[in-house]
């Protein structure tokens, strides 16, 4: 902000009796409750008045001090929006205790937390086996128990990250199916893009504004959808043979299996600023699953088994949150565990089996596995 002198009230009021003292040719009285004082107040009140505008307008009329709805309507002069909030996604299981006969689980039906704060739509994945186009739904064939389908919160949020085990109420009717539960946390439910993000998303927006550049590229992707992580690999196909001018990006949204609607719309998005007479791919990662194994010690005076449930969920939390091509180290394992209130010892740790980092290259983004915790 433009660095102006400001004053309080008291020293505005100072202010006009030096100045009203200093041009009269005798003494006049400025003691409290004169009619001078008076006026000198009513006046200073009113600067002071004036004085808050000046600094508001001031705010209001640059990026970097605005906010909000003011931030938004700035950021619109240069055809720049705030990105929207992402709504989490991922996999619940429907179960039946009598599996005889054949059940549709409809694409639209809806399951609930516990506590009934968040809701979830079933919707469509064409690469599941059990999806019927025709049906418009998941098929439980008959002597199949359960079916895993995916489902997208119906409020876009953080609020929609949900912890595993934590979906347990089917708010549709599902002939045939009884029970529902997700096995693994969803995480990635963000809310609307951060005014600190946007300042910052702008600058990368300016410096993307050459075109057919990486920065351009990069932004673009990034720009499809909040929560994105991309990594971009030049003049070689996928398969990691040459091919000058082709280049591919492989896109994750937090899942390690984004849709193929945003894989589509990120390749749009790409092709909008991509260079002249270049060929590109966009492409999901491929999941690496880290299963973690430990044995751990806890202090005198806490429950074991919430101790070690605090260790599941931060570790599940660390891994998943892991960028592509980002690789596991196995040391960090202990130091998480250690982190927790109540662990004293770290024992018999092993990461796949075996006592090594797990690497990721620029296709692989690492998730968590099986954790066997004890």
């Amino acid at each position: 902000m433009a660095s102006l002198q400001t004053f309080t009230f008291s020293q505005l009021v100072s202010n006009i009796a030096t100045a009203v003292q200093g041009s009269a040719s005798a003494l006049v009285n400025f003691t409290v409750g004169s009619v001078l004082r008076a006026i000198a107040e009513a006046t200073a009140a009113v600067v002071l008045w004036l004085q808050a505008i000046i600094l508001q307008v001031l705010i209001l009329t640059r990026a970097a001090t605005s906010s909000g709805a003011d931030l938004d309507s700035w950021m619109a002069d240069f055809g720049f929006t705030r990105l929207k909030a992402v709504a989490s996604t991922g996999q619940v299981t429907l179960s039946r205790f009598t599996p005889t006969q054949q059940s549709l689980v409809p694409v639209g039906s809806t399951v609930q937390t516990s506590d009934g704060t968040q809701t979830f739509t079933v919707s469509v994945d064409t690469t599941n086996a059990a999806y019927s186009a025709t049906l418009n739904g998941y098929v439980l064939a008959a002597n199949t128990s359960s079916v895993n389908v995916p489902t997208q919160n119906t409020v876009a949020g953080a609020s929609g990250n949900v912890q595993a085990g934590t979906i347990t109420v089917i708010t549709s009717s599902i002939p045939g199916v009884d029970t529902v539960t997700n096995a693994s946390a969803f995480t990635n439910g963000l809310d609307a893009e951060s005014d600190p993000a946007v300042r910052i998303r702008f600058v990368a927006y300016l410096a993307s504004l050459a075109k057919a550049t990486r920065a351009a590229v990069e932004y673009a992707i990034k720009s499809t959808q909040q929560g994105l992580s991309d990594t971009l690999t030049e003049n070689l196909n996928y398969n990691g043979t040459l091919n000058n001018g082709y280049f591919y990006a492989v896109v994750d949204d937090g899942t390690g299996s984004p849709s193929s609607g945003l894989l589509a719309s990120v390749g749009s998005a790409i092709d909008a600023v991509r260079p002249l007479c270049s060929t590109f791919g966009v492409f999901a990662p491929t999941v690496i699953t880290a299963n973690v194994t430990m044995v751990l010690t806890t202090a005198t005076g806490y429950t074991h088994a919430t101790v070690v449930a605090n260790v599941a969920t931060a570790l599940t939390s660390f891994i998943n949150t892991l960028s592509l091509g980002v690789s596991l180290p196995y040391t960090q394992l202990a130091s998480i565990a250690y982190g927790i209130a109540g662990v004293t010892n770290v024992t018999g740790v092993l990461l796949n089996a075996g006592t090594s980092d797990l690497a990721a290259n620029n296709k692989q983004v690492i998730k968590t596995g099986v954790l066997t915790i004890s």
